[in-house]
């Protein structure tokens, strides 16, 4: 119990990062919510669901450490609203010519720069994880499941699993290919 209490802890420190991590323009389209207990079992159930449907690989897999993980911070882009910069880093020279379309998973293209604030709300959560020897991972298939679940709003969700065991449950897991 204070092992868990601990990690939800932790997951509430690594939110805290995520919001306040740099943004361009001060501007902050980033989202962020943790879940844990029954929401990891549902997302789980839901990401093998996906996976099995769509005949994706792996969802099984990482569905399984979510299972076993103590908490899931979820960190999004809330809008692509583009920064206004006219740089062309999307694929158009204009950001008003900027129209994302729905994907299989989803909608691009989005505007460089608010992907790199979500980058880096990534980077500073999991920098915030390991400072306190937590074990995660940067999932993206969390972030596809739980976006269409809607657990978090936004064209782009990606989930960060963790947890505290003797050996870390993200790594030497087998790939299918």
């Amino acid at each position: 119990m204070v092992m868990r209490e601990a990690m939800l802890m932790v997951a509430q420190l690594m939110a805290l990062a995520a919001r306040t991590a740099p943004k361009g323009l001060g501007q902050d389209y980033v989202g962020v919510r943790i879940l844990s207990g029954e929401e990891l079992s549902r997302l789980a159930d839901e990401m093998e669901r996906f996976g099995k449907e769509r005949g994706k690989v792996n969802f099984d897999r990482d569905a399984d450490n979510v299972r076993r993980s103590d908490a899931v911070v979820l960190i999004s882009l809330t809008e692509n609203k583009p920064l206004g910069l006219n740089c062309g880093a999307c694929g158009f020279s204009r950001c008003e010519d900027l129209q994302s379309h729905e994907g299989p998973e989803f909608p691009g293209p989005l505007c460089a720069w608010r992907l790199l604030d979500v980058g880096i709300a990534l980077g500073s959560a999991v920098k915030t994880a390991s400072l306190f020897n937590a074990d995660n991972r940067i999932m993206y298939r969390v972030g596809t499941v739980a976006r269409q679940m809607g657990l978090l709003q936004g064209p782009i969700v990606v989930g960060i699993p963790i947890s505290a065991t003797g050996k870390n449950i993200y790594f030497d897991r087998p790939v299918k290919s």
